[in-house]
């Protein structure tokens, strides 16, 4: 069964969470965190197969996205902080539904960073990070390398204060975003420590959890090369990190795991793991 809900998401906006819940439950929740701009849809497939094995789902839109869209968007100030702030709220929401349950949080890209600024990562019992990573320019090679310095240096500043907003859409890239959040990525990637730049080390999360975690990078992946992942990874210092960089695949690059043509390769190894670890 699939249902949609609102929740209130500790900032100032509600977010819209789509609940995927099984016909016979395998006492295991998974909540999906998104990459930057890219809607919930995207990973429904995804979810329904993970339903279908006996998984409550939860899949969702950061505030200013989608169907967490509660105002205009050159009206939604919300940030970074606060998308972390989404993510723990379903996180909650999810606990609250099924309190006996495990939980596993699955992220892709941005996502996996968000896990730093999020108290409530330490609850979960296994985290999966789908090329999450760092945005820092000059760890990216060749062109790539001087595509996130047009992105951070000249897009941003220069089309956010025209629209109101970065139109993301306009340049063919991804959802539309609210301009704190730019404004605030663009303010890591420039800088190499990323978002330690703006935060202490010892302030974030991620040296504080102790589940399982499983990070994934894939080769010709654009938007997180393997350095990048490396980078991310490298801040679970409470862990074993189950440290994997697929390189046979060519065609997964950064959007692509959560295709359905994956299923057989790249599903099949989450589930394997999950059931191997939580």
């Amino acid at each position: 069964m699939i249902s949609v809900v609102e929740i209130n998401s500790n900032t100032k906006d509600f977010i819209s969470i789509t609940k995927f819940t099984p016909e016979a439950t395998n006492n295991k929740s998974i909540i999906i965190s998104s990459a930057t701009g890219v809607l919930q849809n995207y990973y429904s497939k995804f979810a329904i197969y993970f339903c279908d094995l006996g998984f409550s789902v939860y899949t969702f839109d950061y505030s200013g996205i989608g169907k967490s869209m509660n105002k205009p968007i050159k009206k939604n100030t919300s940030n970074l902080s606060d998308w972390a702030k989404n993510q723990g709220a379903v996180i909650g929401y999810a606990k609250k539904q099924n309190p006996t349950h495990k939980f596993i949080l699955i992220t892709h890209s941005i996502g996996g960073q968000l896990i730093g600024l999020n108290a409530k990562t330490l609850d979960l019992d296994a985290i999966i990070t789908i090329a999450s990573q760092t945005g820092y320019w000059k760890l990216f090679k060749g062109f790539n390398c001087f595509k996130m310095f047009v992105f951070w240096y000249v897009l941003i500043p220069l089309l956010t204060p025209i629209f109101g907003y970065f139109p993301a859409k306009f340049l063919g890239l991804f959802e539309n975003l609210p301009k704190q959040v730019v404004y605030q990525w663009r303010n890591w990637g420039k800088h190499p420590n990323y978002f330690l730049n703006e935060y202490n080390k010892t302030d974030l999360f991620f040296g504080k959890i102790n589940c399982p975690t499983l990070v994934l990078s894939f080769s010709k992946d654009d938007f997180a090369p393997k350095e990048t992942v490396d980078w991310l990874a490298q801040l679970f210092t409470s862990t074993t990190v189950d440290r994997r960089h697929i390189a046979n695949k060519p065609h997964v690059g950064h959007f692509g795991f959560f295709r359905e043509s994956f299923k057989t390769s790249m599903w099949h190894l989450t589930v394997d793991w999950i059931n191997a670890n939580v």
